[in-house]
């Protein structure tokens, strides 16, 4: 795929790993549509992207309705959908059974199960069927990508992460039936699992914390930047013999149990 006039859709794209992502897809000349449930940061990541080639959709990836609009608006403004971004997420941290034994509420499960899996499978799926009806982009008959968000939790979830390993698990789980599913549309799907990377949230912890989690990185002992997850995005984005994929961007990074 050439990424310049293209567009793209990013969820959660206002902060983190989503925005860096689409800080990167704007610098190469496409047009970004920013899925988001946050209107304030929508607005104020629109004028510093540009508005002539950047547009906010308030986005809640488990809404059918919302998703629909908002690749509404992207494809009369842009037309085409190329390439989709899945970066909006949770990351809750709950045991199983708490210091009193008691077990963890259901409905947090299902929060993150329905956010980080199905939200991603829910944009997926309607950015797949827009992406079908389009003609193709290139010799090679390929009509989209989608890159989905997933973690190493999903390899190696520590303590406490049993609903977001689980998320990020499905996803891992998702990306090749996925990809054998749109194949035949010439649509490809890869997943990234990043590591620890450094998000707003994490630089916010006290350094030596940040210093302790860096230390189970192989090399570099470092937490990751949300500009090399944006790398890789854009990498598998026009490398079109990558397809159906997860890769780990961790720095060799494996998860101890806490």
């Amino acid at each position: 795929m050439i990424l310049q006039c293209s567009t793209a859709i990013v969820t959660g794209g206002c902060s983190g790993l989503g925005l860096a992502t689409a800080t990167a897809l704007r610098n190469a000349n496409m047009n970004v549509c920013l899925f988001d449930i946050n209107q304030e940061a929508g607005n104020a990541c629109v004028e510093q992207l540009g508005s002539s080639q950047t547009l906010f959709a308030k986005v809640d990836v488990r809404n059918e309705e919302d998703i629909t609009a908002g690749l509404a608006l992207a494809k009369s403004t842009f037309g085409d959908i190329h390439l989709l971004v899945n970066c909006a997420g949770i990351a809750p941290a709950k045991r199983l059974l708490n210091r009193d034994s008691k077990a963890m509420p259901l409905a947090d499960f299902q929060q993150t199960i329905d956010i980080n899996l199905v939200g991603s499978f829910n944009v997926a799926r309607l950015v797949a069927q827009a992406m079908a009806e389009q003609a193709p982009c290139n010799g090679e008959g390929e009509r989209g990508v989608i890159v989905n968000t997933a973690s190493v939790a999903g390899y190696e979830g520590q303590i406490g992460q049993c609903a977001y390993a689980a998320s990020k698990g499905g996803i891992i789980g998702l990306t090749l039936p996925m990809a054998r599913d749109l194949a035949p549309l010439g649509i490809r799907v890869n997943t990234v699992a990043p590591g620890i990377m450094g998000t707003p949230m994490l630089l916010a912890m006290p350094e030596n914390v940040q210093d302790a989690l860096a230390q189970n990185v192989q090399f570099p002992k470092r937490l990751g930047l949300p500009e090399e997850y944006a790398k890789l995005v854009m990498h598998i984005a026009e490398n079109s013999y990558m397809n159906g994929e997860t890769i780990r961007l961790d720095g060799g990074l494996r998860m101890p149990p806490k």
